[in-house]
């Protein structure tokens, strides 16, 4: 493997630089900046994490966590440490990376910062599914949760696409027709859980919130296996993505096949938020404003798969911290409900951002 810094056009000079790695198999090139920004929000989600892990009914010192972690110390902190609280950090950090990939690809498609899954209605659909298998079916196994939750999100990301389909799919549109879904989802939720008995409503309105809480060894090492699969297919098409920014008839130009990439790209796009909704429930807004605060940061003309994916994991890192930390002297909230605190702030931001635009 061979690591050399240059400049954009590959000659060296100052200005503007980017980092190529290269090996018979992969051929990765960043911005400096980019590979830094990277790097500084992965060592905050792991840091967090790891402090997140010192938290609980059973506060720790971070050396009594380092210790566990090697192996060492007392039992009871050992179970605490590696059995309990370290599934938990390890699920913040991997599908809050998830979540930034798979606002970027939606945001990328759609050429919107308001593409991501949650607001396009996908989660909803997921929703859908959870409610029937608990509230029709009588299901409340981990498992049958796990796969209504990703049948529903698929199933209602194939509809998005057919009712948007117009000689291809524009992102407008999809947002559109998503939002519509959403809405015809959300109001067959709310009918369900009415007409439901108060403990299974209960139990729908706690995973609803959105809790990393649940996870366990169990139920996170086959979404580790599964997440691994997502997140290489999504690098895999990460250079289809920067090139579809430039536009259909460029991407065409260059020999893509736009409307089965785009399709490809759906479907990796709903599986990440999928995946995060089966093992912890519908989490919102990180999609959201990862890739735009990752955009920013790094300062990239358009989203960036890896610097979202970093920014999505210290977002999600940093909220579970912050919700244990709340429990600590307050009661315990679900992380999800922080995200849904912390996109709403970002979508009034935003509004205003973009009305104060437009009257310029």
């Amino acid at each position: 493997m061979v690591s050399k810094l240059h400049t954009a056009s590959g000659v060296p000079a100052t200005g503007y630089r980017s980092l190529t790695v290269r090996n018979r198999s992969l051929s990765v090139r960043m911005p400096l900046r980019t590979v830094v920004v990277c790097l500084v929000l992965f060592a905050v989600a792991i840091t967090s994490a790891t402090v997140a892990i010192t938290l609980g009914d059973y506060p720790l010192s971070l050396s009594q966590v380092i210790a566990a972690l090697a192996g060492e110390g007392e039992k009871f902190q050992l179970l605490v440490v590696r059995e309990w609280r370290l599934p938990i950090a390890i699920a913040a950090v991997v599908f809050g990376a998830l979540l930034g990939i798979g606002g970027a690809i939606f945001q990328s498609l759609t050429r919107n910062p308001l593409g991501s899954p949650d607001v396009i209605g996908f989660d909803a659909g997921s929703y859908t599914a959870v409610v029937l298998v608990i509230l029709v079916a009588g299901n409340t196994h981990y498992w049958g949760i796990a796969c209504a939750a990703i049948i529903g999100g698929i199933t209602t990301a194939i509809a998005v696409y057919l009712l948007a389909w117009r000689k291809g799919v524009q992102g407008f549109r999809l947002i559109i027709v998503g939002i519509g879904v959403s809405a015809m989802l959300t109001s067959i939720n709310a009918y369900l859980i009415t007409r439901a008995e108060v403990e299974d409503a209960m139990v729908v309105g706690f995973w609803s919130a959105g809790s990393i809480n649940r996870v366990t060894w169990q139920s996170l090492i086959p979404s580790l296996l599964i997440a691994a699969v997502i997140i290489v297919a999504a690098l895999a098409l990460s250079r289809r993505i920067a090139m579809m920014e430039m536009g259909d008839d460029v991407a065409s130009t260059l020999g893509f096949h736009i409307n089965s990439t785009r399709l490809a790209l759906i479907v990796i796009g709903v599986a990440t938020t999928a995946l995060v909704t089966a093992a912890a429930g519908p989490i919102s807004f990180i999609a959201l404003v990862a890739p735009q605060l990752a955009r920013r940061l790094s300062h990239s003309p358009g989203v960036n798969l890896y610097a979202s994916a970093a920014m999505g994991a210290a977002l999600l890192s940093c909220a579970h911290l912050a919700s244990l930390y709340i429990a600590s002297f307050y009661r315990s909230i679900p992380v999800g409900l922080l995200t849904v605190s912390i996109g709403g702030c970002y979508m009034i931001w935003l509004l205003i951002r973009e009305t104060r635009a437009k009257m310029l």
